[in-house]
């Protein structure tokens, strides 16, 4: 009897999932932990391993498809084995962002909507260092016309950017023009290809460049944009956030770090700031546990609220990717000393860019740390990631005008907003939890004991 293989669940958050490329064909043999095909869900792309022995008798679904949870994906049985195509699944749901009503006798306005997950900024042929792709030599495939932004699976993209190679300028042969891996493959054995320009000019759409801002369309979401989409739109409207702000002394931090940097450079050490506000995020975290809490409302029905008090600091952090962000956690991490903490998150940060992260790393966070201050943004709030009771917005250090010593002086000075969710914190809990902080970031030799 065939086994029908189901679209799984593969994060708390997916409802459904995208069938980015079938890796086996109908016909193949297959065995247990086979990898049968790749599958976007709302915050990772994921190979689909097969627990069964025997051959791929029929796919259920096409290539680029969106199947709920629970969908019937493919068959495995014996050879020669007949299996009826089970019935179709229903459509998607469409995540809808609430939006305020129009005035009377408006039009209806365009619903916004954001860049797919293989979509990258369009590379004008204008641009220095980067040849129009439009002159590319073609591969098998749809070829790219100049405008159009550059469809590839992340495999692919992560293949080529590992091997130098303009993915820009190849042809896709997968659904929809998508360069899937043999496209990268097939352009590594072309002598043609030209390798990734490193002008600054070239990591994105030229400032001088002509013509329109962008293509005018109505561009679907990806399945992680949907979720962001969603569940930002619970807290805000859900959560009664709060801010309190602080300012810090960066100035020992920087130091000490450099210090750190410079005599274990050889070890390979290179810690960043985030290493060290992520250490004492922990530290804070202890010093004021009220802030490690989640609001668990009334899941029992007995009509008395609940707040959760979380025994570990799992402290996430916010990572920028191609269409959107997620939060790897760093577990335990009032264990961790600063220099764990560190090689973590490297480690995890790059798993998440490339869209490798498995569920259990991206989940389960008790705190959150968003930083813009490395991209020179030197104040910002941040809406609250639930369950999580808080989140924190660090800003870019900058020099300003202090009052040392009752002299004015040249200072380091580094912005810190705490949003905090107002159900499970008050004011006073979050001032003694920046202000534990603040000690902490200014005094950053307590961060190595």
């Amino acid at each position: 009897m065939a086994h029908i293989i189901d679209m799984p669940k593969l994060s708390d958050t997916m409802t459904v999932g995208t069938l980015v490329k079938w890796l086996k064909p109908e016909g193949a043999a297959v065995k247990t932990g086979d990898m049968l095909a790749e599958v976007e869900t709302d915050k990772a792309t994921m190979e689909l391993e097969s627990f069964f022995d025997g051959i791929l008798l029929s796919h259920f679904v096409k290539a680029g498809a969106q199947v709920p949870i629970g969908a019937a994906l493919c068959a495995i049985g014996e050879k020669g084995e007949k299996v009826e195509a089970p019935p179709a699944p229903p459509p998607p749901p469409k995540a809808a962002i609430p939006a305020a009503p129009p005035p009377a006798g408006a039009p209806a306005p365009v619903p916004a909507v954001a860049p797919a997950a293989s979509f990258v900024p369009p590379r004008p042929a204008s641009a220095p260092g980067v040849v129009s792709s439009a002159a590319a030599p073609a591969t098998t495939g749809v070829p790219i016309a100049p405008d159009r932004r550059v469809r590839i699976s992340p495999l692919a993209r992560r293949l080529a950017e590992e091997k130098g190679i303009d993915y820009s300028r190849v042809a896709g042969s997968g659904p929809d023009g998508r360069i899937v891996r043999a496209d990268i493959l097939a352009a590594e054995a072309s002598k043609s290809q030209i390798p990734i320009s490193k002008s600054p000019l070239s990591a994105g759409p030229s400032l001088l460049a002509k013509g329109p801002v962008q293509n005018d369309e109505l561009v679907p979401v990806t399945n992680m944009r949907a979720a962001i989409a969603r569940r930002l739109v619970e807290s805000k409207t859900q959560i009664p956030h709060f801010y309190v702000e602080i300012e810090v002394d960066a100035e020992p931090l920087l130091t000490l770090r450099t210090q750190l940097n410079s005599g274990l450079e050889k070890e390979g050490v290179k810690l960043s700031v985030n290493d060290f506000i992520l250490k004492a995020c922990a530290g804070a975290l202890r010093a004021v546990p009220a802030v490690n809490c989640s609001w668990e409302g009334d899941p029992a029905g007995t009509g008395i609220p609940s707040i959760r008090r979380h025994s570990a600091a799992h402290v996430a952090f916010a990572v920028a990717i191609d269409d959107g962000l997620i939060t790897p956690v760093i577990r335990d991490a009032h264990l961790k000393t600063l220099f764990q903490i560190s090689a973590e998150v490297r480690e995890l940060a790059a798993l998440a860019k490339a869209r490798k992260l498995k569920p259990e790393q991206f989940t389960g966070g008790t705190f959150c740390v968003s930083n813009l201050g490395m991209m020179g943004i030197e104040r910002f709030t941040a809406i609250i990631n639930p369950p999580n009771a808080a989140i924190l917005a660090v800003g870019a250090s900058a020099q300003k005008p202090v009052v040392k010593n009752d002299e004015i002086a040249i200072g380091q000075r580094m912005s810190l907003f705490l949003s905090c969710d107002h159900r499970v914190v008050d004011g006073a809990t979050g001032a003694r939890f920046l202000a534990a902080l603040k000690e902490l970031l200014e005094k950053p030799a307590l961060l190595l004991v």
